[in-house]
C-alpha cells in the first residue's frame, strides 16, 4: 500500500506544481530584484519593501503568524554603507560603479588624487597622508557586506576592463557606518494533521547586499530572491495539500552580513529546536543543469539516501551531490544546535554571484519544479 500511495503522489505531482509552477516565482523574484527593494539591503529602505512584500503575502494566505502574533523578529546590527558618493576614475577615465569596480565591503571614506605604486602585478597602493587607499585586479568583482568600517579605502578593479596600468586614482566615496540596523525575520507556520508535536521547517534568506550611491544596486535573483519565492511557493503548496506534521517557514535577514538572522533566532527559543523533526534551508535555487548539492549530506546519510532514491526513482534532477557541513548558509546555527537539516542549492548554469548581473531576466529557472517535486516528495517520506 505505501508503494501505491508513493506512486499516485508523484503521479499527482504535475498537476499540483501547475499551481506553483515558475510564473508566479517569476512574479517574487522580479519585484525582490526590482529598484524598489534595491538590493534588498541597507539603503533606501530596500530590506524593509522586501519585508512588507513578504509579510503581505503570507496574509493573504491566513498563515498564522509564528512570533506572538506577528510575523516579524527584529534584531539589531551594524553596517557599513555607501548611501551618497561612490565614484572612481582610473588615469582620467572615469569607471562605472558594480561594472568597472566596487569598494572594498569595509571601506571609508576618501576623496582627492593619488598617485598609485606597485606592489606586485595585481595591488598598488597609495598612502600620502590624506588617506590609504588600495587597488586590486579582480577576474570577477564581487561584492559582500561588512560590519565594520577599516581604516583604509580598497578599490577593487575588474582586471578584463584594463589594458593599461592604474598610475592615478581619483575617489570620491563617501561611506556610512549605521549601527544599530533594524533587520526582521518572517516567520508563520501551517499546523499538521498528526497528533505528534514534531515540526518540519523550510528556511530560505530575503536579503541581499544592498547598493553603491544612488542609482546602482545587487539585484540578487538566484541570491536569494529564487530561495524566496521557492518557500512562498511551498506555502501555497501545503495550504491546499494539508502536511502531516507542523510546518514552519522562515525568512531570514542578515544572512548576507554573517548568518545574523538564524543566529539570532536560534538563540531567542523560538521554537523548541529538539521538535523540529527535518530542516530544509533553500538558498541558490535559480538554476539547476548540474544538479543538486545537499550541504549535510554527508552528516545525514540516511535522509540523504531517501533523497537520492526519490530523485532516481522519479528521474527529477541531474544528479544529487553531498557535502559535509559547512558554515555558507542559514542552515549552520541550526545544525550547531542539533538540528537534522540539509541546505540545498542548485548547481550550473548562470555564473552571475554578488555582482549587477544577478538579475531575473537571465535566470533560467531551469530545474525549479523538479526540486520542488523533490523537496515536497523527500519530506512526505520523513
Amino acid at each position: 500500500m505505501r508503494l501505491i500511495w508513493k506512486s499516485l503522489f508523484f503521479l499527482m505531482l504535475p498537476a499540483v506544481i501547475s499551481a506553483q509552477d515558475t510564473v508566479y516565482a517569476r512574479k517574487v523574484i522580479r519585484f525582490l530584484t526590482s529598484e524598489s527593494c534595491f538590493g534588498r539591503g541597507y539603503l533606501n529602505k530596500g530590506l524593509l519593501t522586501a519585508e512588507n512584500y513578504i509579510v503581505r503575502e503570507l496574509k493573504n494566505q491566513n498563515l498564522i503568524p509564528l512570533f506572538n502574533g506577528s510575523y516579524t523578529q527584529t534584531f539589531v546590527h551594524n553596517v557599513n554603507t555607501f548611501p551618497k558618493k561612490c565614484e572612481v576614475s582610473i588615469n582620467g577615465k572615469k569607471l562605472i560603479s558594480g561594472v568597472d569596480f566596487i569598494p572594498n565591503a569595509g571601506s571609508c571614506s576618501a576623496k582627492g588624487k593619488f598617485n598609485l605604486i606597485k606592489a606586485d602585478s595585481l595591488s598598488y597602493f597609495s598612502f600620502d597622508g590624506k588617506a590609504k587607499v588600495t587597488v586590486q585586479f579582480k577576474n570577477k568583482l564581487t561584492f559582500s557586506v561588512d560590519n565594520e568600517q577599516s581604516g583604509f579605502c580598497g578599490i577593487e578593479l575588474d582586471r578584463k576592463k584594463f589594458s593599461e596600468e592604474p598610475q592615478q586614482i581619483e575617489l570620491n566615496i563617501k561611506n556610512k557606518l549605521i549601527t544599530g540596523f533594524k533587520s526582521s525575520n518572517i516567520g508563520c507556520y501551517i499546523n499538521g494533521s498528526s497528533a505528534s508535536d514534531s515540526m518540519v521547517v523550510f528556511s530560505a534568506h530575503y536579503d541581499h547586499l544592498g547598493g553603491l550611491g544612488k542609482h546602482t544596486f545587487f539585484p540578487g535573483a538566484n541570491d536569494n530572491a529564487s530561495g524566496t519565492s521557492v518557500v512562498l511557493n511551498l506555502i501555497r503548496y501545503y495550504k491546499t495539500h494539508p502536511p502531516k506534521y507542523k510546518t514552519v517557514f522562515l525568512f531570514f535577514a542578515g544572512e548576507e552580513a554573517g548568518l545574523l538572522g538564524s543566529k539570532y533566532f536560534t538563540q531567542s527559543n523560538t521554537l523548541d529546536l529538539k521538535k523540529i523533526k527535518f530542516l530544509i534551508n533553500l538558498d541558490l535555487l535559480g538554476t539547476g543543469d548540474d544538479g543538486i548539492m545537499v550541504v549535510n549530506g554527508a552528516v545525514h546519510e540516511k535522509e540523504f539516501a531517501l533523497l537520492t532514491k526519490i530523485n532516481n526513482e522519479n528521474n527529477l534532477v541531474k544528479q544529487v551531490k553531498k557535502r559535509g557541513k559547512a558554515a555558507n548558509s542559514d542552515h549552520y546555527w541550526f545544525s550547531e544546535a542539533g538540528v537534522p537539516c540539509f541546505f540545498i542549492y542548485t548547481m550550473g548554469g548562470v555564473t552571475a554571484y554578488h555582482d549587477v548581473f544577478d538579475v531575473e531576466k537571465t535566470l533560467p529557472l531551469t530545474d525549479y519544479v523538479d526540486v520542488f517535486k523533490l523537496i515536497t516528495g523527500f519530506v512526505s517520506q520523513l
